[in-house]
């Protein structure tokens, strides 16, 4: 039960920056998908950790005013650990999108860490890397 409910939270926090065939993306859904003072880090050149609200707002703003469009990104494999009420979920990704006019592909390392309290699972924090 707890796996497959940590598999539709993970889904939903994919598709929060789908916006392909015209439709918004919903970044904002990251609030209720984190916990109050989640954690959000970027590994790669540099280390970059945000807050919730750092991370969000551009996000948004990036994928509404049509610099990135038809933008999706989706898990490629995963292995998720519960022990408790506590899950570590580390997984490889892949992206695609068009960004300024020009069509690109990615992939990447996504890290992310859970907690269930009353209401179920939550997001407690996530960390990214993207392959070069």
């Amino acid at each position: 039960m707890s796996k497959s409910e940590i598999d539709t939270l993970t889904a939903e926090f994919f598709g929060a920056f789908d916006n392909r065939g015209g439709k918004a993306a919903d970044v904002a859904r990251i609030r209720r998908l984190m916990v109050p003072g989640g954690v959000i880090a970027s590994t790669g050149e540099k280390l970059t950790v945000y807050t919730v609200e750092e991370f969000i707002e551009p996000r948004e703003r990036l994928l509404a005013e049509g610099r990135l469009v038809e933008f999706s990104e989706w898990e490629t494999s995963e292995h998720t650990s519960i022990v408790g009420d506590v899950a570590a979920r580390f997984g490889e990704y892949r992206k695609s999108g068009i960004l300024d006019g020009e069509p690109f592909e990615g992939s990447g390392t996504k890290s992310i860490q859970f907690v269930r309290d009353e209401d179920g699972w939550r997001i407690v924090s996530f960390a990214w890397y993207d392959h070069p």
